[in-house]
Order: structure tokens, then C-alpha cells, then sequence
């Protein structure tokens, strides 16, 4: 069975990890955010940074919020650069992929470990 979004998820993990072992640990989740952009675009992926997202509950829109990144208009990426990450962490993006039409997130930790979480959310289930 193929993973929902998996050639997406698979480029932005090796970005994730291209991108750490430049820069490492130590800056905040904005010079990250900056750097995948780049490396992104480079690798031709098409990234949106910060752009506004609808949010709905029970089918009426509350709100928006900005995601880190959004790639080919198909993957929320969230971004943390903290020791570990944590079950909070997780469940930001999870309720992120519940309230929006996206249904595929990674969570990226440029902590002094890297670290990724790659989650999904069926529309059907929503």
C-alpha cells in the first residue's frame, strides 16, 4: 500500500536532514523555516511560508492559522527547534490536519537530535 503524499514526504525528509546537517542546533524555528524554503525551491518543490490556512468546525469556518510550511499544496509542515519533541507537539499537528483539507503533516525538530513525525488524516474522517 503507498503512503498518501509519500514522493512529498520523502523529499522533505531528506531536505530536513540536508538542511540540519548545515546548520545544526542552536537557531530559531524562522532560520529553519528560511532555510527549507531555499533548499526547497532548489529541489523543485513548491513551498509556501506562513500563508494562511482556514480552519473549520463542523463545516463552518472558525478561524485560520499559519503554518510553518505548506509543500505542493499537499503537506502542512510544522517546525520546532526544542530538545525533544513532545506528545503536544504532536497533537498541534494533528488538530491541524483535523480542522483543514489537508490531510498529510510532518513534524520536523531541529533540536540537538533531529527528529520527525510524519502524520495523516483522512478527509473522510473529518
Amino acid at each position: 500500500m503507498e503512503l498518501i503524499c509519500s514522493e512529498t514526504t520523502g523529499s522533505l525528509i531528506d531536505l530536513f536532514f540536508s538542511v540540519y546537517r548545515k546548520l545544526g542546533y542552536g537557531f530559531l524555528e524562522e532560520v529553519y523555516s528560511n532555510a527549507m524554503m531555499i533548499s526547497g525551491k532548489e529541489a523543485g518543490l513548491e513551498i509556501k511560508q506562513a500563508q494562511p490556512v482556514r480552519v473549520y468546525f463542523e463545516g463552518e469556518e472558525v478561524g485560520y492559522y499559519k503554518p510553518d510550511l505548506i509543500v505542493n499544496e499537499s503537506v502542512i509542515v510544522e517546525l520546532k527547534a526544542c530538545r525533544m519533541l513532545v506528545p503536544k507537539h504532536e497533537a498541534q499537528l494533528l488538530n491541524y490536519l483535523k480542522a483543514t483539507q489537508y490531510e498529510v503533516g510532518i513534524l520536523f525538530n531541529f533540536g540537538p537530535k533531529p527528529q520527525y513525525k510524519r502524520m495523516v488524516f483522512d478527509n473522510k474522517r473529518k
